[in-house]
């Protein structure tokens, strides 16, 4: 099979691969759907450490193709997402669904330590595997399985935003499913960005407000909307304006940053009476990307709008080039 994989020179090749088989607790899952994250571009041109011999994508959903010996719950045919870390699967976090942050055994992350899902079969542990819940499509379940899952599990570390004003800075497409979920959950957004036609796509996903930050200052723009009150929540996912972020919100205010590589600074004395919450949010457990899932069918979100581009895996360099831009949406390659 043909799998793509990075040099980190800002180029992809397409190379061979054998057919993997499933071992003792594994599972070949076929791949129908894998998503184009922003954090590839990190591995893309090698600003980030990886394996450089590993397939790619860590956003992908599909099919059981094929069993171990002791596959649990699955069977072939079932139609699963991947929660793409894997742990020891005993320890403390591992069981509370939190196989990236295991503390008894080196953590493996798909396309960064093992093979990912930019090919057509993908191995995994079977404790990896989500049942997609009927009604979500394959595209839906791969964004879940990063992108829009970051943007859900970073509203749960929040607490939830129900009745709040929440900004959220950057609205590519963990911006846009932020976005997407806050308006869902009755929050009033103002979404910020430096491109048109991202706000022009906020709009469409539920904000009250667009403000392009090369235009106009967030901060007033923001204290104008909120009569002087600032934002009760901020979501920083850009990685870009951690100024803006602190300068927006207000008292008792809660922020999120998702964003990489990010970088927020506060001097104590000066913002100590603000009473802030300020927390960073990393993707989210297995169990919220199941539950991400359920809430995205029983509201019949537009998940799959996230896309703007299809892609087979062969045309993965002109894809990635198109992606390197980061001037549209969200690309996934499809498999038959």
């Amino acid at each position: 099979m043909k799998g793509i994989v990075f040099p980190g020179d800002g180029t992809t090749v397409l190379k061979d691969f054998p057919e993997p088989e499933p071992g003792s607790g594994e599972v070949v899952v076929k791949v129908r759907a894998s998503g184009m994250c922003g954090s590839d571009l990190h591995f893309y041109h090698g600003a980030f450490d990886f394996d450089h011999s590993v397939i790619q994508g860590h956003e992908p959903c599909g099919e059981v193709y094929a069993l171990g010996v002791d596959p649990a719950r699955f069977a072939v045919g079932d139609r699963v997402m991947i929660h793409h870390y894997f742990g020891c699967g005993t320890c403390r976090r591992c069981r509370a669904g939190w196989p990236q942050m295991c503390e008894t055994a080196p953590g493996k992350t798909m396309a960064v330590h093992v093979d990912g899902g930019h090919a057509p079969f993908a191995l995994v542990p079977a404790s990896a595997l989500l049942p997609m819940p009927e009604g979500l499509s394959f595209e839906a379940g791969a964004a879940i399985g990063c992108g829009t899952g970051t943007a859900w599990g970073a509203i749960k570390r929040l607490g939830g935003v129900s009745d709040t004003t929440t900004v959220v800075i950057g609205q590519g497409p963990v911006g846009l499913s932020a976005t997407m979920f806050a308006a869902s959950m009755g929050a009033r957004v103002i979404a910020v960005d430096v491109d048109d036609r991202r706000l022009a796509e906020s709009r469409r996903f539920g904000a009250d407000l667009v403000v392009n930050s090369r235009q106009r200052d967030v901060a007033e723009a923001v204290a104008e909307y909120t009569g002087g009150r600032m934002a009760d929540v901020v979501m920083e996912t850009s990685g870009r304006a951690g100024d803006d972020a602190l300068a927006v919100l207000g008292t008792f205010g809660r922020a999120v940053f998702i964003g990489l590589p990010g970088h927020v600074q506060f001097t104590t004395q000066a913002v100590y009476k603000k009473q802030w919450t300020l927390m960073t949010s990393w993707t989210m457990s297995s169990i919220e990307q199941a539950r991400c899932a359920d809430y995205v069918v029983a509201h019949n979100l537009p998940v799959d709008d996230l896309y703007s581009h299809t892609w087979t895996i062969e045309q993965a360099d002109e894809a990635y080039r198109w992606f390197d831009k980061q001037d549209a949406g969200k690309g996934v390659f499809l498999f038959g």
